[in-house]
């Protein structure tokens, strides 16, 4: 039994898409997926049916790209909390773990000195926070454009019913620190999940190094120490790799899109093994 993970799947990319098709079957496998599976609605269902029925259980956090408000989903396409709302539906539908429901605890093997572990999903977004300190919040906008790094969630991402994405971040923020203090037993160590990294010093995207303002937020930067984490898997930032800090695993998992991962490897190549 194994704990997968993979992000950024971007099935918008025919060649992603087929990609997932072809993934066999994981028996007793769980499989976390850390967002970025697809813009539309209708392709997150697809994706998220096709995982539950490979593997034993699923867990799904959002990334940006499914909270976007695009066009072609025409007029009644969702925006912001109730975009999100419908994300957490569409996961339920397939008994797939959302970060509205329970921390599910590990069944299999467990690391060494740990007794008890459970998975958390989380849903955090951002708050420009991961911006240089000489650039003030209402400038930073112009500062990323000057290198032509702005995000598309500037057009795309809508706060509704929040005045902005930082004050979104805020109140997600305080209901998942109020949540984990309630819920999370003092004995357990977790696997935290979420799409954006959770600390500053694990963004290095040197294509685009004006892009750090939509990647995270400087408040859960201890996180991993404060919940315990084993390991903590996130994607967004299409920079496959493994980082140690304070003892802890962090693990950014993106395939991305197709110019980004060798094909010969189908996506079963790109599972990275959690526990």
């Amino acid at each position: 039994m194994r704990l997968l993970a993979i992000s950024d799947l971007h099935l918008a990319a025919a060649q992603n898409r087929e990609a997932l098709e072809a993934l066999p079957a994981h028996p007793g496998d769980w499989l976390i997926v850390a967002g970025d599976v697809a813009e539309r609605l209708d392709l997150v269902d697809w994706a998220l049916g096709l995982l539950a029925a490979r593997f034993e259980r699923v867990f799904w956090v959002p990334g940006n790209h499914e909270l976007w408000t695009v066009a072609r989903e025409g007029p009644d396409a969702a925006r912001g909390m109730a975009r999100y709302d419908r994300l957490t539906a569409i996961a339920r539908s397939h008994g797939v773990v959302s970060p509205e429901d329970g921390y599910p605890e590990w069944p299999g093997p467990m690391p060494a000195g740990v007794s008890r572990l459970l998975i958390v999903p989380l849903f955090l977004l951002y708050d420009y926070s991961f911006r240089p300190a000489d650039v003030a919040l209402a400038d930073v906008v112009a500062w990323a454009d000057e290198a032509h790094n702005v995000c598309a969630d500037e057009l795309h991402l809508l706060p509704d019913p929040f005045s902005s994405r930082p004050d979104w971040c805020r109140a997600r923020l305080d209901e998942t620190r109020h949540r984990l203090a309630r819920e999370l037993p003092a004995d357990a160590h977790t696997v935290l999940v979420n799409h954006w990294p959770l600390r500053r010093d694990l963004v290095r995207i040197p294509r685009v190094p004006r892009f750090t303002p939509w990647c995270g937020t400087t408040e859960t930067e201890d996180w991993h120490r404060r919940y315990r984490a084993h390991a903590v898997v996130s994607g967004h930032l299409h920079t496959r790799r493994t980082d140690l800090v304070d003892g802890t695993r962090f693990e950014e998992v993106s395939l991305g899109y197709p110019r980004q991962w060798d094909h010969s490897r189908g996506c079963a190549g790109y599972l990275r093994t959690i526990l």
